[in-house]
């Protein structure tokens, strides 16, 4: 696996570093070699609000959960916006401690994003592979995937395959999770070739 390079980090007047930003996440694409399209529209922050969104943009959208378990573990549920995500059963399979929502402090000091833009590619911002990646099962059988691009003006379009390179670039602990029975079962995922 290849271990993610540090995402460009700028200063703000305080000297704390600040998250990748958009054209970060898209130049980062553009090395990798990874085909994406972007369609900006105005914020959305649930699922139901997105439906316009949704219908002129075929693939599969998401829903992204930001999590922490009651031993200070992070993880990041990314599934199809219809798929029930039983959280009080999750802890189970992945071996955990229970799960609750992580703080907005915890979001943005590990992932750079803020509550309603929680997404996939925030991952850029976590090359230490601090947070465990949790992908359902029916959203791999989506082609193609779409999820913010950092923030939640715009949806980004990216195939299964290339989805895959960018998971593999950030390198980082991935479990695959079959949530359609009533306890979720959760493997290591394999990556694509």
């Amino acid at each position: 696996m290849t271990q993610a390079a540090s995402p460009p980090q700028t200063s703000d007047q305080n000297g704390l570093s600040s998250p990748a930003t958009r054209a970060d996440l898209f130049a980062l694409f553009d090395r990798l070699g990874i085909t994406h399209h972007t369609m900006d529209h105005r914020p959305v922050f649930t699922v139901e609000e997105g439906a316009d969104i949704k219908a002129a943009m075929p693939g599969g959208h998401t829903k992204n959960l930001f999590l922490k378990d009651k031993d200070g573990s992070f993880f990041l549920v990314c599934a199809l916006g219809q798929t029930q995500v039983r959280l009080n059963q999750l802890h189970k399979t992945l071996g955990c401690a229970r799960l609750s929502f992580g703080s907005e402090t915890h979001l943005h000091e590990l992932l750079g994003v803020t509550p309603g833009s929680v997404t996939l590619f925030a991952l850029i911002n976590d090359p230490q592979g601090r947070v465990t990646l949790v992908l359902d099962e029916a959203l791999l059988a989506a082609e193609p995937i779409n999820f913010h691009p950092l923030k939640n003006d715009a949806t980004t379009a990216v195939s299964q395959a290339d989805l895959a390179v960018f998971i593999r670039h950030w390198g980082g602990a991935v479990y695959c999770c079959d949530f359609s029975g009533e306890t979720p079962q959760a493997k290591p995922w394999s990556s694509p070739a």
